[in-house]
């Protein structure tokens, strides 16, 4: 049997990698994406089975799973939810809407497309679901609020899913990545721009150094590991007959993962706020 996947967020970065790895791998992959224009940008990178799926739109995610289904058979064995962006900016500083429209994505979308997925797999009796969280799903730092808050709470859910999801056929992974490769930086720049009122915000100058940082090119550390990182544990969550409930990718999630189990509260909180830039 041929096993299919529904990747989410696959214009470039892990998704797109993700993608064209497992269709080495034999996988029948579909890969989404939320804008329209990007189909045929992933086609030309060889994948196949392209379909819109936006997130934030419950239109659009029906649509795309009806599509996916259509191409595997009505079948799913595994999704792989990538599909995020990072909003920057201080809590003070978010607005209401701005704060919705990352959770929207990141949160309620990821959601909405998990639920539909999850009673085909009890259906067909057997299944994979593997969210793409953060090391900002297990750690706070200072000036993610929104999406540290959306990882968080999708750490949340995922754990809650496993544990109900015990004793059936199912499984349930989180990934969680540090720096890798990708437009993360790029597009959050834009949602910094599009979103925050940097002008009259007591941390404008900061604000500047940040989309000074967010404007360069290439890794923004020694420790920044290709998207390919990402996708050997995605492939063990897919293939281990007892898939790990947590993969950790980079070193730093190493780090934050330790730190987080050893020290206090307030040493945590002091050397977050130093590795903050």
């Amino acid at each position: 049997m041929q096993y299919s996947i529904l990747i989410t967020g696959c214009s470039s970065g892990i998704g797109l990698e993700a993608a064209k790895m497992l269709q080495q791998k034999d996988f029948l992959v579909v890969a989404s994406c939320r804008r329209a224009e990007d189909i045929e940008k992933i086609k030309a990178a060889g994948i196949h089975h392209v379909v819109q799926l936006d997130l934030a739109d419950s239109a659009s995610i029906e649509k795309g799973l009806q599509e996916t289904l259509a191409l595997t058979g009505g079948h799913l064995f595994a999704l792989f939810n990538n599909g995020a962006y990072g909003q920057p900016g201080a809590v003070e500083d978010l607005s209401v809407a701005t704060l919705r429209k990352q959770f929207e994505t990141n949160f309620f979308g990821t959601h909405e497309l998990t639920s539909k997925v999850l009673k085909l797999m009890l259906a067909q009796g057997y299944g994979r679901i593997v969210n793409n969280s953060s090391v900002l799903g297990l750690v706070a730092m200072p000036f993610r609020g929104a999406y540290n808050a959306s990882k968080f709470a999708l750490e949340g859910l995922t754990d809650t899913l496993r544990l109900e999801l015990i004793g059936t056929p199912i499984h349930v992974s989180l990934i969680e990545p540090g720096p890798i490769e990708s437009r993360f930086r790029a597009n959050a720049l834009q949602a910094l721009k599009e979103n925050i009122d940097i002008s009259q915000s007591r941390h404008q100058q900061g604000y500047e150094e940040a989309i000074g940082r967010l404007s360069k090119e290439g890794p923004t550390s020694s420790q920044t590991l290709p998207a390919s990182a990402v996708v050997k544990k995605l492939l063990h969550a897919l293939e281990s007959q007892r898939p790990k409930p947590r993969y950790y990718v980079t070193t730093p999630t190493y780090m934050a993962g330790f730190l987080k189990r050893l020290l206090p509260t307030r040493l945590l909180d002091y050397i977050m706020s130093k590795q903050s830039n």
